[in-house]
């Protein structure tokens, strides 16, 4: 079939809405498991939605390494999408800032009307914070080497510097394992337990999250799938990590630091 146009009409496609079914199952899962102490839905709708993650991402290589249909219109549309998206994760995480700097600076009666709350033993912000701030700042400079290496042909530079992205990535996890192991409060530990675990814990999954995103980015380095002008996915991938990095920060200052 011929077109007049540069843009790409997918085919039907049956994962958006089994990926909805998957995404279904495992908030299933979750209140099971919060009220039921049961994690085994949880487990599978994750399982579910990891295998049609796997496809879809599988399909949208094929469209655009094989088969040619990412032109210059449909990338340009790819960047705007995950430009906006970006900017939804923002305001996601603006409202846990919101709600912890309204607790902060003007604390109840209930919280003693002080901050943190009496009965809780803040991380020390200069321990493992600390380092995990260096952490991600390593991480962005790496991918961002990276990411120069790709545009100037050098495919072993960019595999290195993509590589230690993502072990530091999995590092900042564990070591935020090992925080919260350790930590002397918990999630339903008043206002400040609830604030610190929903905005540390929430930005820990968008660490694993682009850590998985960036592997898979190697993975298709590996197999030669990018060129030095054709790397949206990459790119994509390193405007997120960089996403990460900047809301940790803030994360930091106001959390760790200044809210302790």
């Amino acid at each position: 079939m011929t077109k007049n146009h540069p843009f790409h009409l997918v085919d039907y496609s049956p994962w958006p809405l089994l990926g909805a079914f998957g995404a279904m199952i495992s908030m299933m899962g979750l209140i099971k498991w919060f009220h039921l102490f049961n994690s085994n839905l949880f487990l599978i709708g994750n399982l579910i939605t990891i295998i049609i993650m796997y496809q879809w991402w599988r399909d949208v290589t094929r469209e655009s390494t094989f088969q040619g249909h990412h032109t210059n219109s449909v990338s340009l549309g790819l960047r705007w999408g995950m430009i906006l998206f970006i900017t939804s994760e923002i305001f996601f995480f603006i409202s846990f800032f919101w709600g912890f700097f309204h607790s902060s600076l003007t604390p109840s009666i209930e919280l003693g009307m002080i901050w943190p709350p009496k009965s809780i033993m803040t991380f020390n912000p200069i321990q493992i914070p600390l380092l995990n701030t260096l952490i991600l700042l390593s991480s962005g400079l790496t991918v961002t080497w990276a990411h120069h290496g790709l545009m100037e042909n050098n495919y072993n530079q960019a595999f290195q510097g993509l590589l230690i992205s993502i072990i530091l990535g999995f590092y900042f996890t564990l070591l935020q394992g090992i925080e919260y192991y350790e930590s002397s409060f918990n999630i339903s530990d008043s206002v400040y337990g609830s604030c610190f675990f929903m905005a540390t814990g929430f930005h820990g999954l968008h660490v694993i999250i682009g850590s998985i995103f960036l592997s898979s980015c190697l993975i298709r380095l590996i197999l030669l799938h990018f060129s030095s002008w054709h790397h949206f996915g990459f790119e994509a991938a390193a405007w997120y990590w960089h996403f990460v990095d900047v809301v940790w920060l803030f994360l930091y200052i106001s959390i760790y630091w200044w809210g302790s």
